[in-house]
C-alpha cells in the first residue's frame, strides 16, 4: 500500500470501528495536561466530522480563546468561536463560523486534523492541502494532532509541501 489515497481509505475504515467518543475524551485529557496546551491562550481547533476526534468539549475552558477554520478559496481563515456561536455549513459540508477572521500570527496552538500520522510528525489529511498551506504561513503557533494509536504508523509517504506537526498525541 503506497498511495495517500489508499492510506486515507484504510484509515477511514479503521476509524469506523473505534469508540471515537471514548478516544476523544482520553485524548482531550492528555492534551489539557500537556505544556503545549497549558502555555497556549489562542487555540485553533476544528469542528469534528463523523468518526473524528471531538474537540468541542475544550470550549468549556474559559481561560482560552478558541478559533475554527473557515474555507476561503484554497485557504483557511481563522475565526473566533465560542460555544453556541452560529455556524453555517460550507461547500465542503463542514460547519464553519460566521465571525470575522483573525490573524494566524495570533495563534499559540493549532490542533491539526488527520486521518493517519507517523511517529516523525507527518500526517495525511483529507487531501485538500488546506492545513499544509495554513501551516506554511504559520510563524508562531505550535502544532499538535490527536489520533487513536491504531492510526499511528512508523513512516508515512510525504511530499515536499507536507508540513511536519510538532507533536502527535495518541491513545
Amino acid at each position: 500500500m503506497n498511495s495517500k489515497n489508499e492510506l486515507r481509505t484504510v484509515a477511514k475504515e479503521i476509524r469506523k470501528n473505534l469508540d471515537i467518543e471514548k478516544i476523544s475524551s482520553t485524548l482531550i485529557e492528555k492534551l489539557i495536561k500537556h505544556n503545549l496546551y497549558k502555555n497556549a491562550k489562542n487555540i485553533l481547533i476544528y469542528y469534528p466530522l463523523k468518526h473524528e476526534i471531538n474537540l468541542l468539549p475544550l470550549l468549556k475552558d474559559s481561560s482560552k480563546n478558541f478559533y475554527l477554520p473557515r474555507v476561503n478559496g484554497k485557504n483557511l481563515d481563522i475565526c473566533p468561536y465560542k460555544e453556541g456561536d452560529k455556524l453555517i455549513i460550507s461547500s465542503l459540508k463542514i460547519p464553519e463560523p460566521i465571525s470575522e477572521k483573525d490573524n494566524l500570527d495570533n495563534m499559540d496552538l493549532i490542533i491539526v486534523p488527520a486521518l493517519i500520522a507517523d511517529k516523525r510528525g507527518y500526517r495525511i489529511g483529507y487531501g485538500g492541502g488546506y492545513y499544509d498551506r495554513l501551516l506554511k504561513n504559520n510563524k508562531n503557533a505550535k502544532t499538535v494532532t490527536l489520533l487513536p494509536s491504531e492510526l499511528i504508523t512508523e513512516n508515512l509517504i510525504h511530499e515536499e509541501h507536507d508540513i511536519k506537526i510538532d507533536c502527535i498525541l495518541h491513545t
